[in-house]
């Protein structure tokens, strides 16, 4: 059977306590059901509430700040006639001048699965926000496209907290937008009103393409779900001088810089018989972001069987190899990055110094030391899931 979400669900699990109240909106472009209506026209047209605001995160309400880290500024729907606030700019968390309008907050966020994706920290500066005025929170909840099961990654460290991780979390999560939020609601604003409007049809084991609904760019660097699956590895890179791929047609499918020889690339990489992938020498030439008309040498990344699929094992191995094949021209990138002036933009990704100061060990003991951080987790992950 398909899977529906939250949003396919609204008129039927829209708490009748709340109707006829003034609804503000957080979504994107990702934010539609399952026939590609929009969730401010479905919202327009619900006779149980009243549209009266709209906010988007990173990227804005439509999409349409290609790069990252390219802030927004509100304005008025030529369609609707309503305030559009934006949460990626002057302000992250919502004013309570932007609230003072509405009696209900709905989120509705395509999140990609990884702890530095941002939308789910503008999730949580919003819960933050409607706590402190005594305002409930909505959730629709939407399937976690990477699936609800594998977890990866180093657990973020609370002193490197920043916009890519406000609280623990592994890179790959597991979890849905929806238990996220179970989780923020549970551990650090429990007198927070929240609902979250479940998911029908839908199992932890599914990817995307599993669930029958169709794909829309959550952001315009996530063209495709191949991408969404490389993302929580090769974002990493964003940290480095390395490209992850901004700038091209397969944004996080493929990486290098131009002082790569991609046949040498490939040859090292390989020798770490990474699961689930094909790697492929190339050549390319961003037309944005890092090294804008400079030819690169690097790697594609092919996937063959997304279970197998380990990308923070891969962006590791990737920075291990190019590390060491070009000790001299591989640099960490310098801060300012994603409103952290101070730490290295690595050590934020990574959620500590830990991942860099350890990328000397071999493969398999940093994903042991993964495993053995997510311990510390688990048993809080697992308080917070909504499915089976």
């Amino acid at each position: 059977m398909p899977t529906l979400t939250g949003l396919d669900r609204l008129y039927t699990a829209w708490p009748s306590a709340l109707n006829n109240a003034r609804v503000g909106l957080l979504c994107h472009p990702a934010s539609v059901n399952r026939s590609l209506q929009h969730a401010i026209d479905i919202f327009k047209n619900f006779k149980k509430i009243k549209l009266t605001a709209l906010f988007g995160p990173q990227h804005g309400i439509w999409g349409n700040t290609q790069d990252n880290m390219i802030e927004w500024q509100g304005f008025r729907d030529k369609k609707t006639g309503l305030p559009v606030y934006s949460l990626y700019g002057k302000y992250r968390k919502p004013t309570p001048a932007m609230l003072k309008q509405i009696d209900v907050l709905v989120i509705d966020l395509q999140d990609v699965g990884a702890r530095y994706y941002t939308f789910i920290w503008t999730m949580y500066l919003c819960l933050e926000a409607c706590l402190e005025l005594k305002l409930p929170v909505i959730i629709l909840d939407r399937p976690n496209p990477i699936n609800g099961q594998t977890v990866e990654g180093p657990l973020l460290d609370p002193a490197f907290a920043s916009f890519v991780g406000l609280q623990p979390l592994p890179i790959r999560h597991g979890m849905t937008i929806g238990e996220i939020a179970r989780y923020f609601q549970k551990y650090f604003f429990p007198q927070l009103s929240l609902t979250i409007i479940l998911l029908k049809n839908w199992k932890r084991n599914y990817f995307f393409n599993q669930t029958g609904l169709p794909w829309v760019l959550p952001s315009p660097n996530l063209p495709t779900l191949d991408a969404a699956l490389l993302y929580p590895g090769l974002c990493l890179l964003e940290g480095t001088n390395l490209s992850e791929g901004r700038g091209t047609t397969k944004p996080f499918q493929i990486l290098g810089a131009p002082f790569i020889d991609p046949d040498v690339l490939v040859h090292e990489l390989n020798k770490n018989s990474l699961p689930g992938i094909f790697l492929r020498p190339l050549f390319f030439q961003p037309a944005f972001q890092k090294y804008t008309g400079k030819i690169c040498g690097g790697a594609e990344i092919h996937i063959l069987k997304a279970q197998s699929l380990k990308p923070v094992l891969t962006a590791a191995a990737i920075l291990k190899t190019v590390r060491k094949l070009y000790p001299r021209r591989f640099a960490w990138r310098q801060p300012p990055y994603e409103y952290e002036t101070r730490q290295l933009p690595i050590d934020i990704l990574a959620g500590s110094d830990r991942f860099r100061e350890q990328l000397h060990q071999p493969l398999s003991w940093l994903a042991k030391d993964w495993s053995r951080q997510y311990l510390k987790f688990e048993k809080i992950r697992k308080s917070c899931l909504l499915y089976h």
